[in-house]
């Protein structure tokens, strides 16, 4: 009995290991016209199995390049497209640049930081007051998600403050958060929603 630990990996999973024995084949075929009619074959027969990429642009293109691959590029193919190359399929991608920007509060997030100072920037008057109510109450229902724990809106106040560098101070204005429990209680009903 064959094992698959046992026998050659699969170069290209997705065509399984019978389209990869036809392009090993095809490569020992010694005959051009016999191996073109091999090659010819296995592409129909690699259409097939995908009839459902039919509609994408450029399907027999990527049949070929498969095929390519398959074979690494040892296969003598007279491809009316323009294969890949070696090199850029085995490049490594470049590195992403990452936003290294530490947040102050990491259980709040940057997005807070920002909305912060939107806030700070506004002029006076009930809609800067309503943001900075939606501010508070966000930063509360963050800090009860990573934290698990209840918390004093005099906390929050306090990291609201800080954020703005001093410029809001809810606890002289007498604000009132949503109550923890209703928060939790919310938290809890997403997370019983999530598992069904």
């Amino acid at each position: 009995m064959e094992y698959n630990t046992s026998r050659n990996k699969l170069v290209l999973p997705e065509y399984g290991r019978n389209i990869q024995k036809m392009v090993m084949l095809t490569k020992a075929e010694p005959d051009k016209e016999k191996k073109k009619k091999m090659i010819q074959a296995i592409i129909a027969i690699m259409g097939n199995m995908n009839p459902h990429l039919r509609d994408i642009a450029d399907f027999k293109h990527k049949l070929w390049d498969h095929l390519a691959i398959i074979s690494e590029f040892d296969l003598d193919l007279d491809s009316p497209y323009e294969l890949p190359e070696i090199e850029t399929l085995t490049a490594k991608p470049e590195k992403v640049p990452y936003n290294t920007k530490n947040a102050k509060f990491k259980h709040y997030g940057q997005t807070i930081e920002k909305m912060v100072k939107v806030a700070v920037d506004m002029e006076d008057g009930e809609l800067k007051n309503i943001l900075i109510q939606l501010i508070a109450n966000h930063m509360k229902k963050s800090y009860l998600t990573w934290n698990k724990e209840a918390v004093a809106d005099e906390h929050i106040f306090k990291d609201l403050k800080t954020l703005s560098e001093g410029k809001i101070d809810l606890n002289t204005e007498g604000t009132i958060l949503r109550e923890t429990k209703d928060i939790l209680a919310k938290n809890k009903r997403r997370k019983v929603q999530r598992k069904k």
